[in-house]
């Protein structure tokens, strides 16, 4: 657990012990506020959640990676396929990533529950692995050189007795076409027996109109634990789309019924979502970590950032003005008489 570290690394970069308690005024009746929430999530639900992976060894040395794991946008093909070419050290576009044909791939419970690295992530691991046990075989009878005195580089490998070496696509010709043919293949499952969490420490700087009682961001951070990242640029991505969606959730977004249940804003006109011209700053830390019982080390990044925004607003309003607010959207108008009433009591 690195959250210890999320949390310093994060304070710093907000200035929190420059900033908190300060209530620093900036232009005309706005003043600023600092506040933070620390969380963890899960990877997965242990013993229940299942991914699977097959695969096969084409004539080029290249690889079908087919995974029912489901990519929503979170990069899971990208993920998948990295992990696969990491076994086998290959480039990662020699693997070819075939994912959610219920005609062809494999079951997998579905892109939920920040399963999807950690659970399916093993499976692909696993399989990959089997693939690589399968193609030393081949080349240890081509080498005419035991397993164990095999070296495996980019591509290929090298036998260590005699210095010889085949390519990648040299062995899966001879496993189809020469000698004891058969197809270099495999699938594996997943079950993880438990769930490792990942840490976050979430900032945020606000400033808050004590005339309206607007609430505007300034700056967001988000310093995260999520064991050894397997693309820091995708994990990246994960956070910083978290919080957008949560300070959304925390400022704008409100379903409106009327007294019949029928929504009466049912549309983007007057349902507001975050746009890129609403976005403060944004700053994400991925803290060095590692989960041993993860597909190298990782563990899940997908849900952990969208539940801080509205708790680290909310302690940055009460850093500002010194209300507290329990319920989103903290709406100018729910700020403006939460001020009103503590100015009263």
């Amino acid at each position: 657990c690195k959250l210890d570290a999320c949390i310093d690394m994060g304070a710093a970069e907000i200035g929190w012990y420059e900033k908190r308690n300060k209530r620093l005024k900036t232009e005309e009746g706005w003043v600023k506020g600092v506040g933070m929430f620390i969380g963890m999530q899960g990877s997965g639900i242990p013993l229940i959640d299942m991914g699977s992976a097959s695969m096969k060894m084409n004539e080029d040395g290249s690889f079908n990676l087919f995974i029912g794991a489901t990519d929503i946008g979170t990069g899971s093909d990208t993920i998948l396929g990295q992990i696969a070419s990491e076994v086998l050290n290959i480039p990662p576009e020699k693997v070819l990533v075939l994912s959610s044909d219920t005609d062809l791939t494999p079951f997998d419970v579905g892109a939920y529950a920040s399963s999807t690295t950690y659970v399916s992530g093993s499976a692909v691991k696993k399989c990959a692995e089997s693939m690589l046990d399968q193609i030393l075989d081949t080349a240890s009878e081509m080498l005419e050189t035991d397993k164990d005195e095999l070296k495996r580089e980019r591509e290929r490998v090298v036998s260590l007795k005699n210095g010889k070496a085949v390519s990648y696509s040299e062995i899966s010709l001879y496993s189809l076409y020469e000698k004891n043919q058969f197809q270099i293949q495999a699938s594996a499952s997943s079950v993880m027996p438990e769930s490792p969490p990942p840490f976050i420490a979430q900032f945020v700087e606000v400033a808050v109109d004590t005339e309206t009682g607007k609430i505007k961001p300034l700056k967001f951070v988000s310093a995260v634990d999520c064991g050894q990242p397997i693309n820091p640029v995708l994990a990246e991505g994960q956070v910083e789309g978290a919080v957008v969606n949560g300070l959304s959730y925390a400022l704008t977004e409100e379903y409106i019924f009327n007294g019949r249940g029928r929504m009466t804003n049912p549309n983007f006109g007057n349902y507001k979502v975050y746009t890129a011209a609403d976005i403060p700053e944004i700053k994400t830390i991925i803290v060095d970590s590692y989960e041993p019982t993860g597909p190298f080390g990782a563990k899940s990044v997908g849900e952990i950032a969208i539940n801080g925004p509205a708790p680290a607003v909310a302690n940055a309003v009460f850093d500002a003005v010194g209300v507290r607010l329990y319920e989103s959207p903290f709406t100018p108008e729910k700020v403006w008489k939460a001020m009103q009433k503590g100015r009263t009591e």
